[in-house]
């Protein structure tokens, strides 16, 4: 089979504008960026806002496993087919980071004959969002430490200041750094470090904001570090609001592209899975659900992070509902959950596939706790064998959920017809909103404790001294109502990336908790996430080229 690049470079590409006018853009509401991918614009929304909305559907996944998983193949791969069953469609993704394209992680446009185009400018610099973050970011950064440099009326804390800076790659270097270095002329010294650009409130506040509006009242309430009385000081403090909006005036509209059989693709924003909500922008998939029947979406990492942050976040805010989840396995995955090394995995072991059955079971359950239709799409791998999808499907179909083999890589949307049909049929029959986990007016420990217990399992929290003095302070602060964001491991429900399957008898640590004000969430972060990644020992980086007549190798 043919590389994704070699497969995405042959693609029959429509005009955008095309694409657009299928789904009742108008040229004016279109800014092009090339022949093949174009902004548009917020009107859009707001000029179809009483139309009624289409069939959302979640798209999630198992415990990710270097095996692989396939959750945006099936995305787009599922888009694609409910269009070939004639149900007007669109996708909705996340952007992807350029430091896990280069890192370990590759890109995140889809894979095979199911995926988003032009990859290669998806999986780049695409339309400057992120570049547009960045700068914000930094700018907020900047008058931060101007302020401090001109005599800091504010009383800032020296001890106290919160807001780091960001780039868009893997770095480990600048995780720690100092700044202000040298001569009084170069600004106030002090500690400081790096994060990935998608670790960026103001990335979480761009893909939760509903208007520009919004986007500006919650860039506003960023807490940027707290003053010697330990009252919090804000980006509306520093008068930095107006200039990032400025910066995010175009990043804020939805991208729209397509996927090779030109089914549209709204792609836009892309919040850290682990330190934020890992989905979408509010507004592409609002605006998606006003242009077609149905919408599909996908949410970070496995349904224990992305689904639950999905929920009780991301709808929270939305005001949004899904009719139908499906998720993501593969029987290499489940094998791997089982206890198989990754170089055995092309050898049948049905004893490893039930006993790591018990990953995607618990996965079922807790998705049944949102009172949302699910069914598993089961990738297809050549090395799968009957008796190994008897397995599954037995361990699935014995908590009432049903088992359907996918096959859009090799076969695009004809190989996902199955799916597609049963996504229909779950949507039909679901009118009911979906049910959040928690109240919001439960305390922060009791909302932690929620999530530890029902969704991973464990038998308690446990908080070092720092974390349970910042709960008390973000109380005081009177943010105590806002929902929980829990940074994890995306290997295991636990906080231990090594205990696969489904753990039992652990205790969730937190060994911090930040509160991200703007975007309306407080993290609490566990075991050891890193909010800056560094790159293995031979970056995906070192294996990719582009030649004289712009044939690009190494991109996947």
């Amino acid at each position: 089979m043919k590389t994704d690049v070699q497969i995405a470079q042959e693609a029959n590409l429509k005009p955008i504008s095309e694409v657009a006018e299928k789904l009742g853009i108008n040229a004016d509401d279109l800014e092009l960026y090339g022949n093949h991918k174009a902004k548009v614009s917020l009107s859009v929304l707001k000029d179809n806002q009483n139309k009624p909305d289409g069939k959302l559907v979640l798209v999630t996944a198992i415990n990710p496993t270097p095996a692989g998983e396939g959750k945006t193949t099936t995305n787009v791969g599922l888009s694609m087919a409910l269009n070939y069953i004639g149900k007007k469609t669109i996708t909705t993704l996340r952007e992807p980071s350029l430091g896990p394209c280069f890192g370990v992680k590759g890109g995140a446009a889809g894979g095979g004959y199911a995926q988003v185009v032009p990859m290669d400018d998806i999986n780049l610099h695409f339309t400057g969002d992120f570049h547009a973050i960045t700068s914000a970011h930094s700018l907020l950064a900047a008058l931060l430490d101007n302020h401090l440099h001109q005599g800091n009326a504010l009383n800032i804390d020296m001890d106290r200041i919160v807001w780091r800076r960001v780039v868009d790659m893997n770095d480990r270097a600048l995780r720690k750094i100092t700044v202000g270095q040298g001569s009084r002329a170069n600004g106030v010294e002090r500690e400081t470090g790096y994060d990935i650009t998608v670790a960026s409130e103001i990335m979480a506040i761009l893909c939760l904001a509903s208007s520009l509006t919004d986007l500006k009242e919650r860039l506003g309430r960023m807490i940027v570090a707290y003053n010697t009385a330990g009252k919090a000081v804000t980006a509306s403090d520093l008068e930095a609001t107006g200039a990032m909006a400025l910066l995010l005036k175009d990043a804020i509209k939805p991208n729209l592209v397509q996927t090779l059989e030109n089914t549209p693709a709204f792609i836009h924003g892309g919040p850290f899975a682990n330190i934020a909500h890992g989905c979408n922008s509010v507004l592409a998939t609002k605006t998606a659900l006003k242009l077609a029947d149905y919408v599909v979406t996908e949410a970070g990492f496995g349904a224990d992070l992305g689904a639950e942050k999905f929920f009780d976040i991301k709808c929270r805010y939305a005001g949004i509902s899904p009719s139908a989840v499906v998720i993501v396995a593969t029987v290499r995955a489940l094998k791997m959950n089982g206890g198989v090394e990754k170089a055995e995995l092309s050898k049948e072991n049905v004893k490893a596939v039930e006993a790591g059955t018990a990953n995607i079971v618990q996965h079922l359950d807790n998705l049944k706790k949102f009172e949302v239709p699910v069914v598993v799409a089961l990738n297809k791998f050549p090395t799968d064998t009957a008796a190994e999808f008897d397995a599954v499907k037995k361990a699935c179909e014995d908590k009432g959920v049903k088992v359907i083999l996918s096959d859009v890589f090799s076969q695009g949307g004809k190989g996902g017809v199955e799916l597609a049909e049963e996504v229909v049929r779950l949507c039909d029959q679901n009118v009911a909103p979906y049910k959040p986990l928690y109240a919001l007016e439960l305390p922060l420990e009791d909302k932690i404790e929620t999530i530890a217990k029902e969704i991973y399992r464990a038998d308690g929290v446990e908080y070092t001294l720092e974390a349970k003095q910042q709960l008390d302070e973000i109380a005081a602060l009177g943010f105590d109502h806002l929902p929980v964001c829990m940074a994890k491991t995306q290997y295991s429900f636990s906080d231990d990336a090594a205990l696969l399957g489904a753990p039992r008898n652990f205790n969730i640590h937190v060994k911090e908790v930040r509160l991200s004000a703007g975007a309306g969430f407080v993290v609490a972060i566990t075991g050891a996430i890193m909010t800056m990644p560094g790159l293995p020992k031979v970056p995906a980086a070192n294996g990719m080229d582009i030649t004289e007549d712009g044939e690009i190798i190494g991109l996947s």
